[in-house]
């Protein structure tokens, strides 16, 4: 019988992180699991990113089609790790047509979630055995780290007390996906951030320990190294200041990625 781990996400729990890992070290983990992450089905993955600020029932049909057409191709193997934030929707913070903010989950993640299980059912088989897996971190550091990604990512011009306050009934990570899980029936883990994230595996540690990988093995892995990380306060402040100047969202971007890889060289050369 075939085991299918599905990870989604949530956001800004490092996820970047864990498919960073998990894909570097794809051949030495073949005994334990097939891996499968962002750039593995990027047609899929924003099909569920697109539904996520969309959400119309045509969208949800394009995003099965898409996750179909994937699995179709993917090996029989005994475990399967499928790890794609946006299969929980889009990111709070970001807008939902027409122009709505989205605080949360749950409204899209299950209807995401129910057509995953049903596309697993059909390529494995009704005996298909499925865990949902969730890494989590506290709430507020969480909308600390999605307001930090947001600034630099899209034209966020709030400064952070202003973005927090769009949340009023910010919700609680863990809570959300707990609810998400029990919406869809299916076995879940969740695990926080703050538990794996100083791990050598980072928080990719969250699925070795759910599989039972040997430490020995483990052990023999390099360590990993934090992806998509957050900027700076003083960062942060002069992507304000640019996001509020600014029109020509093409150049904001640009100037932004600039700015972001020249502090990234500076610290690894520090």
């Amino acid at each position: 019988m075939v085991h299918v781990i599905v990870h989604p996400g949530f956001h800004k729990t490092g996820t970047s992180s864990l498919q960073s890992w998990l894909g570097q070290n794809r051949r030495a983990l073949k005994p334990y699991l097939s891996f499968y992450g962002k750039a593995d089905f990027l047609t899929a993955g924003s099909a569920a990113r697109i539904y996520g600020q969309k959400p119309y029932p045509w969208r949800l049909r394009a995003f099965r089609r898409s996750l179909d057409r994937f699995l179709g191709k993917v090996p029989d193997a005994p475990v399967i790790v499928l790890s794609r934030e946006t299969f929980s929707g889009s990111m709070p913070g970001h807008r939902r047509f027409p122009g709505k903010l989205i605080t949360g989950y749950r409204g899209v993640a299950v209807p995401l979630g129910q057509q995953i299980i049903a596309a697993l059912q059909a390529r494995f088989g009704a005996d298909v055995q499925i865990t949902f897996l969730y890494t989590l971190r506290d709430r507020e550091s969480w909308i600390r780290s999605v307001y930090g990604h947001l600034l630099r990512s899209i034209h966020l011009r709030d400064d952070y007390d202003t973005f927090r306050t769009r949340f009023p009934k910010l919700i609680d990570p863990r809570a959300e996906a707990e609810a998400i899980a029990k919406a869809l029936g299916v076995t879940a883990h969740f695990v926080d951030l703050a538990d794996v994230g100083h791990l050598p595996e980072g928080p990719a540690a969250a699925v070795l320990d759910l599989l039972g990988v040997p430490q020995a093995v483990r052990n023999a892995l390099p360590p990993a190294s934090r992806a998509n990380t957050g900027q700076t306060q003083a960062l942060e402040a002069e992507f304000l200041r640019m996001n509020r100047g600014s029109r020509d969202k093409a150049a904001l971007k640009s100037a932004k990625d600039a700015m972001l890889k020249a502090a990234k060289d500076a610290g690894a050369a520090s």
